[in-house]
């Protein structure tokens, strides 16, 4: 860069580094480096013209925004060349993105985990309590249930299918709502002995 305004009459106006990734838009630098140049009348001077933007939209539009500008390693190009340079520069940005993409999706699949790791820690204990609550609150209603079962059962009906009915007859919500089906009184069986058994004496 500095050869290059060397090799010129330029007037330096000032130096603006942008550190933010040539792939976003919403650059302050970049911005600021464009007031600066409608301010004074100046050329806005780049190292290279992939570094401007890889979106030829934005590229594009930064012409029409009044904002002359020069690339130092294709100082000759004219506005049909920045086009087309914008334009492969823009695919070259979609092809890195879908290529990062399909990177990520690989290493997803055998198993790698992303993020800092006091988030995924976070993100792990979190499960776990949500897991032990919904065990906790199964485990409150298997015991609630099954004086209610046991109080069918002796009363006649035995199979899954018939204690289902006379729950729905008595208005017994399953456990996600609505009625019951044999499958139900099942899960609901299982889980009302390994209550009595968790709770058995030793």
């Amino acid at each position: 860069m500095a050869d290059f305004l060397a090799d010129g009459a330029w007037r330096h106006v000032a130096e603006v580094v942008e550190v933010e990734s040539e792939c976003h838009d919403n650059r302050p630098r970049l911005s600021e480096a464009m007031g600066l140049c409608r301010l004074h009348g100046a050329t806005l001077v780049i190292a290279k013209l992939d570094r401007l933007s890889r979106d030829a939209a934005f590229l594009l539009n930064l012409q029409k925004a009044g904002v002359r500008f020069v690339a130092a390693d294709m100082p000759e190009a004219n506005e049909l060349v920045v086009g087309i340079i914008a334009c492969v520069a823009e695919a070259k940005r979609k092809m890195i993105s879908v290529r990062t993409k399909v990177a990520l999706a690989a290493a997803k699949a055998r198993g790698a985990r992303f993020g800092t790791p006091g988030n995924l820690a976070s993100h792990d204990v979190g499960q776990a309590r949500s897991q032990a609550l919904r065990t906790a609150r199964a485990r409150d209603r298997a015991r609630d249930l099954a004086p209610v079962i046991d109080a069918i059962r002796a009363g006649g009906a035995v199979s899954q299918g018939k204690i289902a009915a006379e729950l729905n007859a008595r208005g017994v919500p399953a456990p996600r709502g609505g009625a019951w089906s044999p499958a139900q009184v099942w899960q609901a069986l299982v889980l009302i002995e390994d209550v009595a058994g968790a709770s058995a004496p030793s």
